[in-house]
């Protein structure tokens, strides 16, 4: 089987994966493109110099743009008729919305999705939208319905899916129209969930940290977290889509490898990312180290690398993007305190339990920082947590969030930060 898609981004065509005999890939840049005022990669993975990219780069980049839960991916094989494992077919049939401004299109679809006056929204009354979560809550893998003609991708492993919300309506928007919001159900594997992942964004925003915007909502007796797309903005014209990748996609890493212990990216390589391509470098490095601490203060134990991206902008510009995906594991009494560990080491653990001062000086040193500066701010972060936690729980019960877990989750991340912060100061001896 051979065939090609056509990647756009913002309505340009920018280049086309192809698939050639055997299934190898490749992704070809459009020379138009690369010759364009303000062009910019599709990933930091393929430079717009070289002008054609091989197998290995193209598939992890494709990959990337899917769920990483293979229950979903297996379920979308048997919808469309492809097999699980080629990234290229379940592309073809989802890739019209992926995060940040892509769109990867079949040739026969091309003038649909660039014409402004062939854009579809289905728009969808609160019954509607539970309908929709209701089913995703039993069937991980029905991101659309049957009916839908807008179709979309996005990675991670939760069950989700994407809308556009446009003057206080919800709908499923096709063509060059964009989602603008991600709505994610509970699952039933973590209670309260929805609540876990609101507090723990709106803590890290108090916290001085940019995370992206959400809330909860309720539809007919249906709970979701919804997420603001920061790859999204709008314009006097309408939403505009804003180009991002994942740190996996940006250094050509499967996600199958999303975890530093599986051999994917860590603190090292993501800082020196930033150092290399940020447009705000020391800016960006300190965000994303205070995100690693934060990480630690309140056991968020799955920020792998696919849970930090970069924003691509006009001519090349990078920064990275605002933080998403923060959830902690203390609420839960079925984990063993002692046995949790982080997805990205800090020195040369791992474990909760054994990362201190000697830790962090370490990390430090990897990452060429001060330190005793380093120092200083993780116990600043930790010292702030107790209060910005009662905040964030005061702020939820005024949205009329009465979740249980949302005062367990306020005390417990407290107490964790509080013994961290005390740990730390009496090795440091403060």
């Amino acid at each position: 089987m051979t065939g090609e898609l056509i990647a756009l981004l913002n309505g340009r065509e920018v280049g086309r994966v192809l698939r050639l005999k055997g299934g190898r890939l490749s992704f070809n840049y459009d020379d138009v493109w690369r010759n364009a005022r303000g062009a910019y990669p599709l990933s930091l993975s393929m430079p717009m110099a070289v002008a054609k990219h091989g197998h290995a780069v193209t598939e992890a980049y494709l990959w990337g743009l899917l769920p990483d839960n293979e229950a979903i991916l297996g379920r979308w094989a048997q919808k469309f008729h492809v097999s699980a494992r080629n990234a290229f077919a379940l592309i073809a049939e989802v890739g019209e919305d992926c995060a940040g401004a892509v769109q990867f299109v079949k040739p026969e679809r091309l003038e649909a999705c660039l014409k402004a006056d062939d854009e579809i929204v289905q728009w969808l009354d609160e019954h509607q939208v539970a309908e929709r979560l209701r089913l995703l809550r039993s069937d991980h893998s029905a991101w659309r319905m049957a009916r839908d003609t807008g179709q979309f991708s996005l990675a991670g492993a939760q069950p989700k899916t994407a809308l556009l919300f446009e003057d206080g309506q919800w709908g499923v928007p096709s063509g060059r129209t964009p989602t603008t919001h991600i709505l994610k159900p509970p699952t039933g594997t973590f209670d309260g969930h929805a609540e876990n992942e609101h507090f723990c964004l709106a803590l890290a925003r108090r916290l001085g940290i940019p995370s992206a915007s959400s809330s909860v909502a309720h539809f007919e007796g249906e709970t979701a977290i919804v997420i603001e797309r920061y790859d999204r903005r709008r314009t006097e014209g309408g939403f505009i889509r804003v180009h991002q990748e994942d740190t996996c996609q940006a250094l050509a890493v499967p996600p199958t490898r999303k975890y530093e212990n599986e051999g994917g990216p860590g603190a090292i390589a993501i800082v020196n990312l930033l150092r290399t391509y940020s447009g705000e470098r020391e800016e960006d490095i300190a965000s994303f180290v205070d995100a690693l601490v934060v990480n630690w203060l309140i056991a968020g134990t799955d920020a792998h690398a696919k849970n930090y991206s970069l924003l691509i902008g006009a001519g090349g510009r990078v920064r990275l993007a605002p933080l998403y995906d923060v959830a902690s594991i203390l609420p839960y009494d079925e984990f063993d305190y002692q046995r949790l560990k982080l997805a990205m080491r800090i020195g040369k653990q791992y474990r909760l339990r054994d990362i201190g001062g000697r830790e962090w000086r370490r990390l430090a040193g990897d990452l060429h920082l001060d330190p005793e500066k380093l120092l200083r701010r993780v116990v600043e972060l930790a010292d702030r947590v107790p209060d910005e936690a009662a905040g964030v729980r005061e702020r939820m019960l005024s949205e009329g969030l009465e979740h249980r877990i949302i005062a367990r989750l306020s005390k417990r991340v407290s107490d964790h930060a509080m013994r961290c912060g005390k740990l730390l100061k009496v090795e440091i001896g403060m």
